[in-house]
């Protein structure tokens, strides 16, 4: 089965083929269908070639792809553990929010064109994570940011969508462009961009002293993709798109592009080890500093937003500080409770008539039975209270960040303390007290149909039993990426400390959370005037956009206006204008030897027979 992986992707590129081919002409039961039914397909052949691994490492080959001077590269999958945990993820959450989607869209002008999008966005991912080069990694990285650029502008007629979508897509390229030129190194060095080639030659002294920079390289392109500082602004922006989008590009594509690159490429940051200093600690800065914006959010897709963006964060730490194995295990169980956190999200702004600010929300809880217990169990598995799925990993991150740098420990030990804090605010505004929406809201709600209450059911038993893969003692999850691992770096004593620390410290933010928006029934402020000096920094996320806005956008503005009055209008326009006044000058001059009166014909012939007759005679 394993030979067959080929197909895992070609099975979703044959759905969008057939979906935006046929756009509007198939039935949307036809395209949910297709839509649907290429990714689970694509599900069923990735479990069984999981299955058949047995922690081995398999390079498929489908045919030569580039031959030209040294540079020889075989379009061939890479099917080994770490492909084939992603597979999983990839299309398992995915084909639970294509599912979702058939009820979230159903209403949507363009179903077919939505669905189309999916699927290239799923086949893109899959051609990223199965690469066996840096290449056929490269092309599913653009075609994700493609794919994300035409879902979070999907409706393209609201010109703030368009913004997002442009944001998303420009800030993207800056990280690509770090990416592509530690691509452009690797083959100078290695001659070569295959994985296998690389990862046997990289141990070499003679290319251990480039590790440093070429990891900061990739680790740019990561930043831009998985929404790090500084490239984590367009992330938030991206909720413009419909809700699975949001889900989809959180949980189980895109942002996991970045920690599936740096992970695929451990044999250089082994040797990488400032690079690896600098990771860890963008990653929890980053984290620390997404939980505080994340407090002071209302809207409901935006805190979940910065939530990622934490958590990302945490992910990249666990990578920076070796712990390479818990930040793939948190990859995992946050694709769980992030994709069943999103998809309740969209199932409360379903109800609510397209409402997401929680300040006008409250009291859903017996209005949306389905919904709000889902909620609830994904809200516990994030905020890391045992023995839910988020716990394990997210333990297993602070252990390594433990074991390597205490003070990022206790960093992100507090970005997990406001996490708990935060995502509770965000459910008690939600689900508990009174409804605070209009009487028109009020008589609309209603829990959502089975096509989108399914789906969370089945991401809620993943993300309250899903953390039991990576169990310290008998990690499954780490015997199955690197057979042969002890998996365990941190004393039993300290262990139990740190979970225990860990725990509480959860607790007591839950507790705080529940002490000011239940019992004191806190509502955060309707204005900002009602606002604290420091609460309207954060609440306008520290006003990074408004710097980058300063120092970016409006100088290339200023310097775009300048060329565009001094040297394209006068040289440039002046230039091309003049040479069609030219040639049309000359056509309509030299048109006139071609006016059909016979009488200018016999003149020419006169003119010309006397010229010859003139310069014989001179000759």
């Amino acid at each position: 089965m394993i030979q067959l992986a080929w197909l895992i992707p070609l099975l979703p590129l044959i759905g969008f083929a057939i979906i935006g081919l046929g756009g509007k002409k198939l039935s949307k039961g036809l395209i949910s269908i297709i839509g649907c039914g290429t990714v689970l397909a694509a599900f069923g052949l990735s479990l069984g070639i999981f299955l058949e691994l047995h922690g081995q490492s398999h390079t498929v080959k489908m045919f030569d792809w580039i031959n030209t001077g040294n540079l020889k590269v075989d379009f061939s999958f890479l099917v080994d553990p770490l492909s084939g945990l992603f597979l999983l993820i990839i299309t398992g959450i995915g084909f639970l929010i294509h599912v979702y989607s058939v009820g979230y869209m159903h209403d949507d002008d363009g179903f077919h064109r939505f669905f189309a999008y999916l699927n290239l966005f799923v086949f893109f991912m899959l051609l990223l994570v199965l690469g066996s080069n840096y290449l056929i990694m490269f092309v599913g990285w653009e075609g994700v940011g493609l794919c994300s650029y035409l879902l979070i502008g999907f409706w393209f007629k609201n010109t703030d969508y368009n913004n997002a979508a442009k944001k998303a897509f420009i800030i993207n390229r800056v990280g690509d462009l770090g990416f592509l030129l530690g691509i452009l190194l690797i083959y100078v060095l290695f001659e070569s961009v295959s994985f296998a080639t690389i990862g046997t030659m990289s141990g070499n002294a003679e290319y251990r002293q480039y590790a440093d920079v070429i990891g900061i390289l990739l680790f740019i392109g990561a930043c831009g993709k998985s929404a790090q500082i500084p490239l984590y602004t367009w992330l938030p922006d991206a909720m413009a798109g419909p809700t699975p989008v949001s889900a989809l590009i959180h949980a189980a594509t895109m942002v996991t592009a970045g920690i599936y690159m740096i992970a695929r490429s451990s044999f250089i940051f082994d040797y990488a080890h400032l690079t690896n200093e600098v990771i860890a600690t963008v990653g929890v800065i980053t984290a620390l500093f997404a939980a505080t914006i994340g407090i002071f959010q209302n809207d409901i897709k935006k805190v979940l937003a910065y939530s990622t963006v934490s958590q990302l964060g945490l992910m990249f730490l666990g990578l920076g500080v070796g712990a390479t194995t818990g930040a793939v295990f948190h990859v995992t169980t946050h694709a769980f409770f992030k994709a069943l956190l999103f998809l309740g999200a969209g199932s409360v702004i379903h109800a609510m008539s397209g409402e997401q600010d929680i300040r006008k929300m409250g009291g859903l809880r017996k209005h949306l039975p389905v919904t709000h217990l889902t909620f609830l169990l994904g809200t516990i598995a994030i905020s890391g209270i045992p023995p839910f799925s988020g716990f394990f990993s997210k333990d297993e991150i602070l252990a390594g960040a433990f074991e390597e740098h205490k003070l990022h420990w206790v960093l992100g030990l507090v970005a997990s303390m406001m996490t708990a804090f935060y995502m509770f605010r965000l459910y008690f505004l939600t689900f508990s007290g009174k409804f605070r929406g209009t009487e028109a809201q009020h008589h609309h709600l209603h829990e959502s149909p089975k096509s989108m209450t399914i789906p969370l059911i089945v991401l809620a038993i993943l993300s309250v039993v899903g953390g039991f893969i990576g169990i310290p003692g008998s990690h499954l999850l780490d015997h199955f990426l690197n057979p042969g691992s002890t998996g365990h770096h941190v004393d039993w004593a300290h262990e139990i400390m740190l979970m225990g620390l860990a725990t509480v410290l959860a607790l007591v933010s839950i507790l705080a959370a529940y002490t000011v928006y239940v019992k004191r029934n806190t509502l955060p402020a309707a204005k900002e005037e009602d606002m604290s000096r420091i609460q309207r920094i954060i609440y306008h996320k520290y006003y990074v956009d408004e710097f980058y806005d300063a120092i970016i956008r409006k100088p290339l503005d200023f310097i775009s206006s300048i060329t565009y009055r001094f040297i394209e209008l006068p040289v440039i326009d002046g230039l091309v204008n003049g040479v069609g006044s030219g040639v049309k000058w000359l056509g309509s001059t030299v048109r006139l030897l071609q006016s059909g009166y016979v009488g200018f014909y016999i003149f020419a012939m006169t003119l010309a027979a006397l010229a010859m007759v003139y310069f014989t005679l001179i000759n």
